[in-house]
């Protein structure tokens, strides 16, 4: 009976993550001989197979609305209000063919991205053009994404890194960096902080920027079984976010006993459940 929830758990979790074409992809990407960009025992396939990557997403697209053109860019184009799991799903396919696919797909996902950045144009309310294609923002999206799966795997992932891996993990990213058009991406952790820091005179919390953080940790569009672990990943990704991203987006202050030890504690216990339906018992397919 616990291997039969396990398996049902981990399939409602994967349809949710991956959609409905997930099983399919999941066999492409991972059964079809040839080259791949990362070998097995690179850092990327380490961070990115881990559950801790649900709160990294999370945290990441908190991060990425602190910048006024790239919220701009998200509002008017990305359709995350109306479709949420439709990009969940694209994004996930994305992560999962440029670091387990062979190279042919990979090529192919950054192709499909960078055809959609090219259409994405347009002003932001204070007036300012931008492009989704802009080295520069793409740049910051770039940063506070690796930055995001980064530090949540340190806290969460089955084994965290030591300094080489995590540099290693920075260069792993700019490798997928490159390909999308930006620009001199960081390629060590050290570079990554300095890259993030330099981009906070641009960042702001925007009407925009907070109407999305309520949208994500307030309304997501789920059934009320699943509202409670989702306010224990809400609660992660808020508590792993620098101090001054809160701020802006009209975010809890930092609480550290309670982050340190209540936060910690239920974002661990979700992660490992999270990471247990998506392991498969002995002799099943997995469904992640």
């Amino acid at each position: 009976m616990l291997t039969d929830l396990r398996t049902r758990l981990g399939s409602m979790v994967f349809e949710r993550v991956a959609g409905s074409d997930g099983p399919q992809h999941r066999d492409r990407i991972h059964n079809t001989p040839g080259e791949r960009w990362f070998a097995e025992d690179r850092p990327i396939r380490t961070v990115h197979a881990d559950s801790s990557m649900f709160i990294g997403g999370l945290r990441a697209l908190l991060l990425q609305s602190l910048h006024p053109l790239a919220m701009a860019g998200v509002a008017g184009h990305s359709g995350y209000r109306g479709d949420p799991w439709g990009r969940l799903q694209r994004t996930s396919y994305f992560l999962a063919a440029t670091t387990f696919g062979v190279a042919e797909d990979a090529e192919e996902a950054v192709a499909r991205v960078r055809a959609v950045h090219e259409r994405v144009r347009g002003k932001a309310p204070d007036g300012r053009p931008y492009a989704a294609s802009d080295p520069h923002l793409l740049k910051w999206v770039h940063v506070a994404e690796v930055d995001s799966f980064l530090d949540t795997y340190q806290r969460y992932g089955s084994s965290p890194l030591d300094q080489d891996g995590r540099d290693g993990y920075v260069a792993d990213e700019a490798v997928v960096a490159r390909k999308l058009g930006i620009i001199d991406p960081p390629t060590t952790e050290a570079e990554l902080r300095e890259q993030l820091a330099a981009f906070r005179p641009e960042l702001q919390g925007t009407p925009e920027a907070r109407a999305t953080a309520r949208f994500l940790l307030l309304r997501p569009p789920l059934p009320l079984i699943a509202r409670p672990p989702y306010a224990v990943l809400g609660a992660a990704a808020v508590a792993s976010l620098p101090r001054w991203a809160r701020r802006p987006l009209h975010l809890p202050p930092q609480l550290p006993i309670t982050e340190a030890t209540a936060v910690r504690a239920a974002g661990k216990g979700l992660v490992g459940m999270l990471r247990w339906v998506s392991t498969p018992p002995p002799g099943e397919t997995s469904a992640a």
